[in-house]
């Protein structure tokens, strides 16, 4: 039996959403067969060297945010041998940094919104760009700090009293359409899922608050764009180096004409595997259960000593 360390938790500001993937994780293993131990992971990295020894089969990383999931955790098994689940350490720093991941993705030929990173005094000045614009942090994950600029608004377009992501901006163009996600399994694309939340965009509250967002799987939208969609996954996951699961998000803008224009926004290395999670249901839509995609993400799981 295979001995599964599973680390979870964390100090991040996806603190909770790690939790809750790592419980359904952990079930999935032991229903799977292999011997789990789960640990919250600290600043102490001596508690963290205490749980890896002896050293166990396989890490299953179910941390989300930084220090998780920004190939810090990644690079330290690397350095104890010790393989681990989803992406390796430069290929998670690269995803997490957005304008660093745009300018491989667009050495793709992947299309990616206009934007820019721009100092929190720089915008304080002035707008940033034409509107609508979207503010993001340079290295977040679930949509936390994302704000959205739009027509009209007479409120300020930046708070910088509520900012606790850094002293920099990424300001990108607002891609009017819809929400479209990408599972990427291996060297595959498991499925499109469009994404209508209820009200609102799909902020950090929709993506994990039951009854907020309604997911359809297979999207409804062009076959073209869905092939589009499942063909610039795959590229944008090789592009930075990534393996095991990941999930890309899109903007697709139908408005004028079908099959539309279709942008990535970002490529997640972990991304969620909570009941509301968007990989497990495309999993399942493709045939694979929860204990077999999470067990093929163990059986897949290497380090790079």
């Amino acid at each position: 039996m295979k001995r599964v360390v599973l680390l979870k938790g964390g100090w991040s500001g996806e603190r909770e959403v790690s939790l809750v993937s790592a419980a359904a994780c952990a079930l999935a293993l032991r229903d799977a067969g292999y011997d789990v131990v789960e640990f919250d992971v600290t600043r102490d990295l001596r508690d963290l060297l205490d749980i890896l020894d002896p050293r166990p089969d396989v890490v299953f990383n179910a941390l989300h945010g930084r220090y998780g999931e920004d190939g810090r955790i990644q690079g330290l098994l690397d350095i104890l041998a010790v393989p681990y689940t989803h992406s390796g350490a430069l290929a998670s720093a690269l995803a997490m940094n957005k304008e660093i991941a745009k300018r491989l993705f667009a050495d793709a030929g992947i299309p990616c919104p206009p934007g820019k990173v721009i100092s929190r005094n720089a915008l304080l000045a002035g707008e940033a760009m034409e509107r609508p614009y979207v503010l993001k942090p340079v290295e977040e994950g679930s949509s936390l700090g994302v704000h959205i600029v739009l027509e009209g608004q007479n409120a300020p377009p930046f708070d910088a009293a509520r900012w606790a992501f850094g002293d920099e901006v990424m300001v990108e163009r607002y891609i009017h359409g819809r929400e479209i996600t990408v599972a990427v399994m291996g060297d595959r694309s498991l499925g499109v899922t469009e994404l209508r939340t209820n009200e609102g965009f799909y902020d950090y509250e929709a993506k994990y608050t039951e009854g907020r967002t309604n997911h359809l799987v297979p999207a409804p939208i062009h076959p073209d764009a869905y092939e589009q969609a499942m063909d610039f996954a795959v590229r944008a996951h090789r592009a930075l180096g990534c393996r095991g699961v990941t999930r890309a998000d899109f903007r697709y803008d139908d408005r004028a004409s079908e099959p539309g224009e279709m942008f990535l926004l970002e490529i997640n290395t972990q991304p969620g595997m909570t009941p509301l999670s968007l990989v497990p249901e495309q999993a399942a839509h493709a045939g694979i259960s929860f204990p077999e995609l999470v067990s093929w993400m163990v059986e897949n799981a290497s380090c790079e000593d």
